[in-house]
């Protein structure tokens, strides 16, 4: 079942209602799914290693924190911002300032920032984890053969 666009985002709490989640396709809701975006968007930075570090540290802290609560929305939702952590990084990583059109819709020369590159690699290190976590392959299996 893809992911419902049409829910109305700004009224639902997923943690009430998960059968109204769905997983989607890769960083799919990252940005609506309440009250998950507003607890780990806070700690989701990538800028330098260092920070992509504590962050992805931070972020996969709460995948297992939301793991011991059988909380597979929030599990999820982590592993998405793991997932975004990763894909952001290398857009820097590959354009800078993240842009890759520019002002006439070209795409922009590509570029190599290592330090964007091992922010990338960092989080997906740990989206690696969390994607291949036992427990939440099979909460997911669970979750979409319950709710699609």
């Amino acid at each position: 079942m893809p992911f419902n666009y049409d829910l109305d985002f700004d009224s639902i709490d997923f943690r009430e209602q998960p059968e109204l989640y769905r997983v989607g396709r890769g960083e799919q809701g990252v940005l609506l799914v309440e009250p998950y975006k507003s607890e780990i968007l806070p700690h989701w930075r990538f800028k330098t290693p260092d920070i992509a570090t504590e962050s992805s540290e931070k972020i996969y802290q709460m995948f297992l924190d939301y793991k011991a609560n059988n909380d597979f929305v929030g599990m999820d939702m982590a592993r998405k911002f793991l997932q975004m952590g990763y894909t952001r990084a290398r857009r820097y990583t590959n354009y800078k300032g993240g842009r890759k059109y520019d002002d006439d819709g070209k795409v922009k020369e590509r570029q190599n920032d290592p330090v964007k590159a091992e922010s990338a690699a960092i989080f997906m290190g740990k989206w690696k984890q969390a994607r291949t976590d036992q427990e939440y392959l099979e909460m997911k299996k669970e979750h979409q053969r319950k709710y699609g």
